[in-house]
């Protein structure tokens, strides 16, 4: 969390959150948040996740146009942990910070389950992940927002990617292969079937699974417009993290997930050549993000440490993220 933002929090922000969502005291608590102060409260014998972000950040429009699409999925069908209203009958409640922003609090209903354990890990389970952004997809083709100034942002705003300021001078070569790789993408077609809003960070993070086997996915701050096919190579970014043979892994897990996928949104197998792409796309993103959230001289993360290892010298020498022919991927029926 950025620490001007860090700064401005204390207990009367969260106060008035509480009073705007009817949070009583003693049943609210503090989990763990990257980005935002991420709490989850009980009401009424329901629990409900409540965060507080800053306009800093996000602007008002922009977290009032992510919890519109949130609700339009949870609407037509998508596994989402909806949004919910304030006591006000509004989904977002600005705060003053004191210092001319807002912290903009929303709350949503908490998924149903935990996070999937190593174990509960299937191919039935890939196919219901893929089912689930698949959904999402298809309903994207049709969405428009409920007011023109609640659009997200393009998936290259300088509020969702910036990595001119995120990137010290040092990094000189690391930009160049951005620039580069974002040239190329930019000469990609952006069609109705290829290009939407998406999740953008749908990784087993940011879903639970339920005892039914059911995956409902939340966190959709990084939303934004891009292609289709990013939202999955984000999922395979993540998820192929730690593998010992991922181009095995790759193929198993992709076969069974493009499967779900095309049960419920079309697919061109030709956007499959582009999934290299886009995991560099990933990679050098959040290796942007951990230069302007940590000090890369002291990492006291376990899994940014991870990442870091030797990161620097596989964007600047171009080494495939996955080394994996995606052509060859079998598109099951």
């Amino acid at each position: 969390m950025e620490k001007r933002i860090k700064a401005r929090y204390d207990d009367h922000i969260l106060r008035q959150a509480m009073l705007s969502f009817d949070i009583e005291d003693g049943h609210i608590h503090l989990l763990d948040g990257f980005e935002s102060f991420i709490y989850e409260f009980n009401r009424k014998g329901e629990s409900f996740i409540l965060r507080i972000g800053h306009s800093l950040r996000r602007s008002e429009n922009l977290i009032r146009g992510e919890v519109d699409w949130i609700n339009y999925l949870y609407q037509g069908g998508a596994s989402v942990a909806k949004a919910i209203l304030t006591v006000d009958g509004e989904l977002v409640a600005p705060i003053p910070d004191s210092h001319g922003g807002h912290f903009l609090a929303t709350a949503f209903e908490k998924a149903n389950g935990t996070p999937p354990g190593n174990e509960e890990w299937s191919e039935v389970l890939y196919e219901q992940y893929g089912r689930l952004l698949g959904r999402m997809h298809a309903l994207s083709k049709n969405y428009l927002p409920s007011k023109p100034a609640l659009k997200r942002p393009e998936w290259d705003d300088p509020g969702m990617l910036d990595m001119d300021s995120w990137l010290p001078e040092s990094e000189s070569l690391v930009l160049d292969k951005y620039l580069s790789l974002k040239a190329h993408l930019d000469s990609l077609p952006r069609t109705g079937d290829s290009y939407g809003l998406i999740h953008q960070d749908a990784h087993a993070g940011n879903f639970f699974l339920d005892e039914a086997g059911t995956i409902t996915l939340f966190d959709f701050d990084d939303c934004a417009y891009s292609w289709y096919i990013n939202d999955i190579a984000i999922v395979l970014f993540y998820i192929v993290i730690g593998v010992e043979d991922q181009a095995n892994f790759t193929r198993v897990f992709m076969t069974h997930f493009l499967h779900g996928y095309r049960q419920e949104n079309d697919f061109d197998p030709g956007w499959l050549r582009e999934i290299p792409s886009f995991l560099k796309l990933r990679e050098i993103d959040l290796y942007g993000v951990i230069h302007r959230s940590f000090d890369v001289d002291n990492i006291d993360h376990p899994w940014v440490e991870m990442f870091m290892q030797d990161r620097k010298n596989r964007i600047e020498n171009e080494v495939p993220f996955i080394d994996f022919d995606f052509s060859t991927l079998s598109l099951q029926e």
